[in-house]
């Protein structure tokens, strides 16, 4: 296994857990997890403890065009408790760093070789020039001062951060997330969902306090601060999913592999899955890139990149009208599309859906996104 974070981590862990001997290589093994982690209660699996909730909320709202309720919990969870709960009792853990690897031998730093049946890479995906990335400012507050930012807040794309008299028109959109960490504090946070490039932390960081300002939130400056910024495409080196995998390649897992919903950026849950899925695998000797990417989930990736595609060119005002054509989805076709990586038909079903009650040119924008880009018209 290379790399131990949470998609690393929660695949070591469910391997150890069936008996299977692993390996794991990390430069920093015992660094401690500090991101903010959320998902959908109906996503995480049942071997997960309860302890690692932090927060639950029922019908979280959304602002597109108008207010939403989301028919689902939305859960954050309890970083530390997360990483503790995957614990690597039974996993042989390596201090070093990977130069090479292939599908069964890994060269680290050190000159170090290790040999395996099967190389797991789970090393993450790094932001790079030209790949689309979300970026996020946020500042933890004492729950009590954030209340006149309204919420919980799964996306409010209220264009509030503005300054007065500021009426530029194609300023790219942000969204403020705003969610419960615990009983005492909250997150605000100011988020590009997508863009290539996106926002800078900057930017985001003079939004939120705009908008706070605007609803009466008052920040004293000494703010804890929680910074954002990933890639939603997988890492270049690792090719798309095909018919059949490179054989001479390790399998890449989460981020690395693509592993994430490449429309929100939400990983964590789909690796506490798919970790599972994955240890049965090997521990019946079944192929394991074949699990991971049944034809029905390269369906649904090569869908989801479509939604990814939309995104990206859609006009800057015609984000928030997208949105409120998702939030008016039936809660089933919202979570086909958010969370079913196996259910191809209810992913059409729910794009479709929304292309027919979108504005004509945004309608325009979605269809031709599936179009190959040479074909597209901008």
């Amino acid at each position: 296994m290379l790399g131990l974070g949470p998609a690393g981590r929660a695949a070591a862990h469910r391997l150890a857990a069936t008996g299977v001997d692993v390996v794991a290589v990390d430069p920093h093994p015992a660094r401690r997890w500090t991101p903010t982690y959320a998902a959908w209660a109906d996503e995480l699996p049942g071997w997960l403890p309860d302890a690692v909730v932090a927060t639950r909320t029922p019908g979280p709202r959304a602002w597109a065009g108008g207010e939403h309720r989301v028919d689902r919990t939305y859960v954050v969870l309890d970083t530390p408790a997360l990483q503790d709960a995957l614990d690597l009792e039974g996993v042989a853990v390596v201090p070093g760093t990977v130069v090479d690897a292939d599908a069964h031998r890994v060269g680290l730093a050190d000159g170090t070789v290790l040999e395996a049946d099967l190389v797991l890479d789970a090393r993450g995906s790094r932001p790079q020039e030209g790949r689309a990335a979300q970026t996020a400012y946020g500042v933890v507050v004492e729950t009590g001062r954030a209340a006149p930012a309204g919420g919980p807040w799964f996306m409010d794309w209220r264009d509030d951060w503005r300054e007065p008299g500021d009426t530029e028109p194609g300023a790219p959109p942000s969204f403020l997330y705003a969610v419960p960490l615990d009983d005492r504090t909250t997150l605000l946070e100011e988020t590009c969902l997508v863009g290539r490039p996106a926002l800078g932390l900057d930017e985001l960081r003079r939004r939120l306090e705009r908008r706070l300002a605007a609803r009466g939130v008052v920040l004293r400056g000494d703010e804890r601060v929680e910074r954002v910024r990933f890639s939603v495409e997988p890492d270049p080196d690792v090719p798309p999913p095909g018919r059949r995998r490179d054989g001479n390649r390790p399998v890449a897992l989460g981020a690395r592999a693509g592993l994430m919903h490449p429309a929100t950026g939400y990983s964590v849950a789909l690796a506490l899955r798919v970790a599972e899925d994955l240890a049965q695998a090997v521990a019946s000797g079944r192929d394991v890139w074949s699990v991971l990417w049944s034809p029905r989930a390269r369906q649904v990736q090569r869908l989801r990149a479509t939604g990814l595609t939309t995104l990206l060119r859609l006009p800057p005002d015609g984000v928030e009208r997208f949105f409120a054509a998702f939030f008016a989805l039936p809660a089933a076709r919202q979570r086909a599309y958010l969370s079913d990586r196996t259910d191809p038909a209810g992913t059409l079903s729910a794009m479709a859906q929304m292309a027919r009650t979108l504005p004509a040119p945004l309608t325009a924008v979605a269809v031709t996104s599936s179009l190959p880009r040479w074909a597209r018209r901008s």
